[in-house]
């Protein structure tokens, strides 16, 4: 397989992960009628962590150095900032600001790529970021009322705005590791070290809320919601949009992200009963030119 090959093949990675977050936010919006936001995003994390953890032990692995260790701990922080502040801002906002402002992750990491990894971010990429956004907003603008999306900016959109950031420190500072060892173990342990941090937060909450553990529902609905959250949304998006870092870099693994909300109103048609107009359409070719732009090149 050639280089390019190779390279193409590897950003189906991150798109894949991208799909898999496409249902997350109807899952959580949902879940959070029957469970506290950072409980629920607790909940998550422990169950894709375990599922990670069960994987890289079957399957075997080089022991990390402490200065590993020290690495994944700090990609920890960044994962239990993202969860924290990401289901607090999906439990404050409306749907339109919080998928509006899923557009500025990929921003964020070809910015912090640029300025720490020393990605390069030429003309053609930054044309293809550029129609990325556009598109998505056209997409997104079809569905919402994009001019009313941020008439109240609360805590909610800076809870976002935050989570936005995590996510590209994550992306970006996880490069090295992921490089060094392999996806499966920088996400496993990543995941595992952020775990300690959610369960302070979540037991913090439900004290806070008055929500004792034994009152939370546990009928096959909310676990099968749960489990989707844990295995699908975290265990498995987690390690394919970290398998993409292992051959290309963070600015173009970052560009799929655009396909997320994508996704999601593709599913509302298919199980929703949603429609999609020419806006969508129009909206999603540009999106898809961005996203090409941006795989196929270097700079």
């Amino acid at each position: 397989m050639s280089s390019r090959a190779r390279r193409n093949a590897y950003a189906l990675f991150p798109l894949a992960a991208a799909a898999l977050w496409g249902g997350m936010y109807v899952v959580s919006a949902w879940g959070f009628s029957r469970i506290p936001p950072v409980t629920l995003g607790f909940l998550r994390v422990a169950i894709g962590a375990a599922t990670l953890l069960a994987v890289v032990r079957l399957r075997g692995h080089d022991p990390l150095t402490r200065t590993d260790w020290r690495a994944v701990t700090v990609l920890g922080g960044w994962v239990a900032l993202t969860i924290v502040s990401q289901f607090l801002g999906t439990a404050w906002t409306s749907a339109s600001q919080g998928s509006l402002l899923t557009v500025l992750t990929p921003v964020f990491t070809v910015l912090l790529g640029w300025s720490v990894l020393d990605e390069p971010v030429g003309r053609v990429k930054a044309v293809g970021l550029a129609l990325a956004v556009v598109g998505t907003v056209v997409v997104l603008g079809g569905r919402y009322d994009v001019g009313a999306a941020f008439t109240d900016l609360g805590l909610g959109v800076g809870a976002l705005l935050v989570a936005s950031a995590a996510w590209a420190a994550y992306t970006v500072f996880g490069a090295p590791v992921v490089r060094r060892h392999s996806a499966l173990v920088a996400a496993t342990y990543s995941t595992l070290c952020s775990v300690p941090l959610l369960a302070v937060a979540a037991g913090v909450e439900l004290v806070v809320t008055g929500r004792p553990l034994s009152t939370l529902p546990t009928t096959l609905d909310v676990v099968g919601a749960v489990g989707y959250l844990g295995v699908a949304a975290t265990a498995a998006a987690w390690y394919l949009w970290y398998k993409g870092l292992e051959s290309v870099d963070a600015g173009t693994v970052a560009v799929f992200f655009f396909a997320q909300p994508v996704v999601g109103a593709v599913l509302g048609v298919l199980f929703l009963g949603e429609s999609v107009d020419l806006a969508f359409v129009g909206g999603g070719v540009v999106m898809a030119v961005g996203i090409t732009l941006v795989s196929r090149t270097r700079a």
